[in-house]
């Protein structure tokens, strides 16, 4: 497995299965699909709903707990100080386990950021008491990550963000880079949506991607992959197909050329696929996480 290192030096695997969507009896067959490839990281959330299958198909592979790197969100619903760490409470416990390798925050609140810096101190003191070995956000842009860098005294190890040829988000992976912070790359062969326009349907159908793709005998799909990795960015593909599974894991054994990572880089439109971070208010995206 290859590693990325995380700016606390903690090594965490290239790519990673996502379970976003995922119904919770497919979960554990996509994550023992992925451990059996030879995954050993799962990112799962507590909004998925799954963490529990999560964990047991993790304790099903028979995979010693220190070899797999588990993380998780917490909800928009649990925060401020004590619901957060209530929250790790709650998916430790779904997951089974006691200590958690990343937990992240799942989005900014912009409409009371004030609970969401709470939340994060609630996370450094997760951190500091040893209950996680790394710390993180999800869909934070420029000006939530600014804010929180301003009153933070651990700076965050992963920004999950929508990252794929389509929307490139630079912007912020370039914040991101200054301080250190790894981009995590969700969605990372565009497959949230489909964009349309005169010559594609998505990204998996572009005929850049796709020329590139028979150069080198792969998929469109690894090409993209390969693009991440090339560039420095951590992927959590998601399938619940065991060939499609095994398909994105084995994307290190080409390289692409200088020339065609420009040419995927220049295939980005602007266009976001999931919900605009501005919009997330308890009131439209708030909703009880279950407790164990």
């Amino acid at each position: 497995m290859h590693t990325l290192t995380l700016n606390n030096g903690l090594p965490i695997p290239a790519i990673g299965l996502g379970v976003f969507q995922t119904p919770p009896d497919e979960t554990r067959d996509a994550v023992l699909a992925a451990l059996s490839t030879g995954y050993r990281h799962i990112d799962t959330a507590a909004a998925y709903g799954n963490e529990r299958e999560v964990g047991e198909a993790i304790a099903k592979s028979g995979i010693d707990r220190s070899e797999i790197f588990i993380e998780t969100k917490i909800w928009i619903s649990d925060y401020g100080y004590d619901e957060t760490l209530h929250g790790f409470e709650k998916s430790t416990a779904k997951l089974g386990v006691d200590q958690l390798d990343l937990l992240i925050l799942h989005q900014a609140l912009p409409s009371d950021f004030d609970k969401t810096l709470q939340a994060y101190r609630a996370l450094e003191t997760l951190l500091k008491d040893g209950k996680v070995r790394a710390i993180g956000v999800s869909n934070f842009m420029v000006e939530h990550l600014t804010a929180l860098l301003n009153t933070a005294t651990v700076v965050p190890a992963v920004n999950q963000i929508e990252v794929h040829p389509y929307f490139a988000q630079r912007e912020v992976q370039e914040l991101g880079a200054k301080h250190n912070i790894l981009t995590q790359a969700w969605s990372p062969i565009g497959g949230i949506t489909f964009y349309r326009d005169s010559e594609h349907t998505s990204t998996l159908q572009d005929p850049v991607i796709g020329e590139i793709a028979t150069a080198h005998g792969k998929s469109p799909a690894q090409v993209m992959l390969r693009w991440h990795l090339q560039q420095g960015r951590q992927v959590i593909p998601k399938s619940t197909k065991p060939a499609r599974i095994a398909e994105n894991f084995d994307v290190f054994d080409f390289d692409l050329t200088i020339e065609q990572l420009a040419a995927i880089d220049s295939l980005d439109t602007g266009k976001r696929g999931g919900p605009e971070p501005e919009a997330i208010t308890l009131e439209t995206f708030g909703r009880a996480i279950p407790e164990a």
